[in-house]
């Protein structure tokens, strides 16, 4: 089950490090080597989310996750997205700012760092909408009682999880702005820019978000019926009417698993550039390193963890609000990327030890 799972990240291991080494030497093997860990420690939480997303799709649609999901995960979010970034940033075309990866890495870096506001608060928004969605919702397993009960409480009130969405993010642009002018900052004008970009973030969280639960809603609906459904259209030559449903169901998860990715990937990018500046040495790192993610999200769902271990997921959740939290407050400070990966694998720990000894206590009880 193991080797079947992650065979694929295993093949991609040997060949990203290879690369590696024909590009530049052993030392770029380190670097690659590094870049993996990296971003496995920043995205284990990510695993986890997702995990509970895709035990929702069927067979086919998890294929398409490891597939095409993959592609867009390294090759978009972990090459394509550090280009785009600077080519809009510094109005730049693509194929500028590709040259510009390669023939001027220092000033490549100084404008994916310039960038940065405005990726933290488009990310962080869209982060913390999902924590706080997640914390208002009444749950019948409760980790942290004392916490979650009370917010359940709370969250009966409507859209009060945009509402404090949106009192964080004027916070964070207004203080970024007044830190900027005070330091005589070259971010002394951004505060708009990273105000725009955070309401960017909220909306791609309620449309794509609200679609997927839309489809998911009329897919539950449908189950109790559908036996009966495809039996009708096979008689009526129309094979596909349930499989259309599903399909929308299943394709609204899957974008919303991909913007999950791209949110989750901002700080493995950004924080890569702390290690280097080259980007092919970071395509090869990241993309190893999102290969374990992916791999790792599938593992938990055909292992069924989730169900054997209830409170991961509550650990996932907290570590996505630490994780919002440490974005918004890189809009304007630095925070090591060990603080933002130790803060994700502490919590993520904490609860599987929970359902670890919850699961004790009822075989106790029995």
């Amino acid at each position: 089950m193991l080797w079947k799972t992650f065979r694929w990240a295993f093949a991609v291991t040997a060949l990203g490090l290879a690369a590696g080494v024909l590009y530049d030497g052993w030392t770029a093997l380190g670097i690659v080597a590094i870049l993996s860990v990296l971003e496995i420690s920043l995205s284990f939480d990510n695993a986890v989310i997702n995990a509970g997303i895709l035990k929702k799709m069927n067979a086919f649609w998890q294929k398409i996750f490891l597939t095409i999901g993959i592609v867009i995960a390294v090759f978009g979010m972990r090459l394509v997205f550090p280009v785009v970034i600077v080519a809009v940033s510094a109005r730049l075309s693509p194929w500028s700012a590709v040259h510009l990866a390669l023939t001027d890495k220092d000033r490549y870096q100084e404008l994916v760092t310039d960038a940065h506001p405005s990726i933290a608060a488009f990310g962080g928004m869209f982060l913390l909408m999902i924590f706080l969605d997640f914390v208002f919702e009444d749950r019948e397993i409760k980790w942290l009682g004392w916490l979650e009960r009370p917010l359940a409480r709370l969250g009966r009130v409507d859209m009060l999880s945009v509402c404090i969405a949106l009192i964080v993010l004027l916070v964070s642009a207004v203080t970024f702005g007044a830190h900027a002018h005070q330091h005589g900052g070259t971010h002394a004008d951004k505060a708009e820019t990273v105000l725009l970009a955070g309401v960017a973030g909220l909306i791609t969280y309620m449309v794509v978000g609200g679609l997927s639960g839309f489809f998911e809603q009329k897919l539950e609906d449908e189950e109790e019926r559908e036996q009966e459904a495809e039996e009708k259209a096979r008689r009526a030559g129309r094979r596909d009417a349930p499989v259309k449903l599903a399909g929308k169901a299943a394709f609204f998860m899957f974008l919303y698993l991909e913007v999950l990715d791209a949110s989750f990937s901002f700080d493995g990018v950004i924080g890569a550039f702390a290690i280097t500046n080259d980007i092919v040495l970071m395509a090869l790192g990241l993309g190893i390193g999102a290969m374990y993610v992916r791999s790792l999200t599938v593992y938990l769902v055909r292992q069924g963890t989730l169900d054997d271990y209830v409170y991961l997921e509550h650990g996932a959740h907290y570590a996505i609000g630490a994780l919002s939290l440490i974005l918004l407050v890189t809009i304007q400070y630095q925070i090591n990327e060990v603080v933002t990966g130790l803060v994700g694998v502490v919590l993520i720990g904490a609860s599987f030890w929970s359902s670890v000894r919850r699961n004790r206590a009822l075989r106790t009880a029995a």
